[in-house]
């Protein structure tokens, strides 16, 4: 048995699609069966597509209720369920937020103020999507409200990548989309995967390894996109109930089952802030995290075990 691996940029991200097996052919036909499917949800859940159910459901915002797949109804409604218990730190409508308030690139020089923050985040709030199970549709209450899938939509491709590839009976692999990923069965030779947890401090670096199979794990580093205005760093990770960057954490990696609630469930983490997010982690069977906060001090949920 040995690794195929073949990577691509697909959804905006890096994506590494990796088969273990016997066969070349055997496992580059699985590889571009993965691709297909990531490329397939892509454009179901595009912002970038005018055409795109996304793009349909934020035009009629506050006019009528928008009828979609149930693929895209069922992920919404799912998200849903994970702002609630998140208590909004995962929301979904967050869309609404334009560039104008953070871009993160070199043309922005100043921070906006609380006051301006404020008024981008009222229309950010996951109980005005309102989900009609019987017509299939999706309703956003308030005019201008956008809903967008970057919390979630990459750890989904991630998952049913997987799944599908587990139809076709490769028995191992990983799909890994820059980062947040899905591994299952072992490793020619018969060891599990080892992950390295990058350093947040030095993201080409690793801080941390653990090795998984049949697990998803997502990380959400605030090295992964920030501006800094006067020698402080401003992460891209903000806070729908603020509209401004959080502080205090430096990265939160999830483990778990499904690559889709990993995905989703890091940044609302490092939002609710170590306490809050431990709390939550511990309450929820077979969820993990390991979160390190500005001062190098790691903290991890109950069970888990660095090496």
């Amino acid at each position: 048995m040995e690794k195929h691996s073949k990577s691509l940029k697909l959804m905006g991200n890096n994506f590494t699609i990796t088969v273990v097996a016997e066969d070349k052919d055997f496992a580059s036909e699985n590889i571009e069966a993965a691709i297909s499917e990531i490329s397939r949800i892509e454009q179901l859940l595009t912002t970038f597509k005018p055409d795109s159910q996304t793009n349909a459901i934020n035009d009629n915002a506050g006019i009528q209720p928008v009828t979609v797949d149930a693929e895209v109804f069922n992920l919404i409604e799912r998200s849903l369920a994970i702002s609630k218990i998140t208590q909004g730190a995962f929301d979904i409508s967050y869309g609404s937020i334009d560039k104008s308030l953070w871009n993160f690139d070199r043309n922005m020089t100043t921070l906006p103020t609380a006051e301006t923050a404020a008024k981008m985040v009222y229309l950010i709030d996951y109980r005005n999507i309102i989900l009609d199970a019987e017509k299939c549709t999706v309703f956003l209450k308030e005019k201008g409200m956008r809903i967008g899938f970057g919390g979630i939509g990459k750890g989904y491709a991630a998952e049913m990548a997987k799944q599908k590839l587990l139809g076709n009976g490769v028995k191992s692999g990983i799909i890994n989309a820059s980062g947040d990923l899905a591994a299952w069965g072992l490793q020619p030779g018969g060891k599990p995967w080892t992950i390295g947890i990058a350093d947040p401090e030095q993201p080409a670096s690793v801080f941390s390894y653990i090795e998984i199979s049949e697990k998803a794990v997502a990380t959400s580093g605030n090295y992964e996109k920030y501006i800094t205005i006067g020698g402080r760093k401003y992460s891209h990770t903000i806070d729908p109930k603020t509209g401004l960057p959080i502080t205090g954490i430096k990265s939160v990696t999830v483990i778990c089952d499904n690559a889709e609630f990993a995905d989703a469930m890091a940044t609302p983490i490092a939002v609710m802030g170590i306490k809050a997010g431990l709390f939550l982690v511990n309450q929820i069977p077979g969820l993990h995290c390991i979160i390190i906060d500005d001062y190098n001090k790691v903290y991890t949920s109950e069970n888990i075990h660095l090496t």
